[in-house]
């Protein structure tokens, strides 16, 4: 008898938000959200090394990682903090501190 064992496992496109910083950062990952942030805010190089005050304000999921940073690169092409504010208000569930 043989049997499979089946994972399943989502990507995610997000934003967090720096209320320090007053800015965004847009990121894809498979990894746990939780966990992805914790990386965010731990010591480390690069763009949100800058300050320990991250949240996750919005999040989209994909069924893979692909389609994760398709939507990533789709959003970081607007180049427009208001189009990622309608984006992040128009979602149910979600509140941006302004």
């Amino acid at each position: 008898m043989s049997f499979f064992v089946y994972i399943s496992f989502m990507c995610f496109c997000y934003i967090l938000y720096s209320k320090s910083l007053d800015k965004y950062y847009i990121g894809s990952s498979c990894e746990d959200l939780q966990e992805r942030l914790r990386k965010h805010l731990s010591n480390h190089k690069g763009y949100t090394s800058k300050t320990k005050d991250w949240i996750i304000v919005y999040f989209e999921e994909f069924p893979d990682k692909s389609s994760a940073y398709k939507r990533e690169l789709q959003i970081k092409s607007w180049k427009s903090k208001i189009k990622i504010i309608e984006l992040i208000k128009d979602s149910a569930g979600y509140s941006i501190p302004i």
